[in-house]
């Protein structure tokens, strides 16, 4: 008889290929008074530079006595930052017209008015949308459906402004 049995070595190997999943997946770790103050950093119109969230957050933890957030949690929240929304009677009747298929009534995403500024606007919608708050155009830059030279445009006004 051999010492090697194959069954048993891949029921063994089977048990220990499966990972457990973490209970907060998905979901940020950081502590709940820090990431208000980040929401609140980051809702303002310019972007802040990362040095500049990072230090404000690092003071804060101090204070309370939390560990600072690393900066990948950081770029992570940058990414999931809320967009504001607008109610389409509100805006631009430039930016009205670029709005297909939305009623008058309707609160439409920043970023789908960014969208549909750059892609479907003229000149005014084109100045209304490069004066969106920074996370509507980050947000916006992540759709696809761009036309390249839109897409091109946008990426030109977020260089400009430093998002």
């Amino acid at each position: 008889m051999s010492g090697f049995n194959l069954q048993r070595s891949l029921d063994r190997a089977a048990r220990k290929s499966t990972r457990r999943v973490r209970s907060d997946r998905g979901r940020s770790r950081l502590e709940p008074r820090l990431a208000a103050q980040l929401d609140s950093l980051l809702s303002g119109q310019e972007r802040l530079p990362m040095h500049v969230i990072a230090r404000e957050l690092g003071r804060n933890a101090a204070r309370l006595g939390l560990r600072s957030p690393a900066r990948a949690t950081l770029y992570a929240a940058l990414e999931r930052a809320t967009v504001p929304a607008f109610e389409k009677r509100t805006l631009p009747e430039s930016v009205r017209v670029a709005l297909h298929n939305v009623a008058d009534d309707e609160i439409v995403p920043g970023h789908q008015v960014a969208f549909a500024a750059f892609n479907r606007g003229d000149v005014a919608a084109l100045c209304f949308g490069a004066g969106l708050p920074w996370s509507c155009l980050a947000a916006a830059s992540r759709l696809s459906g761009f036309r390249p030279k839109s897409r091109s445009l946008l990426h030109a006004v977020m260089r400009y402004r430093g998002i």
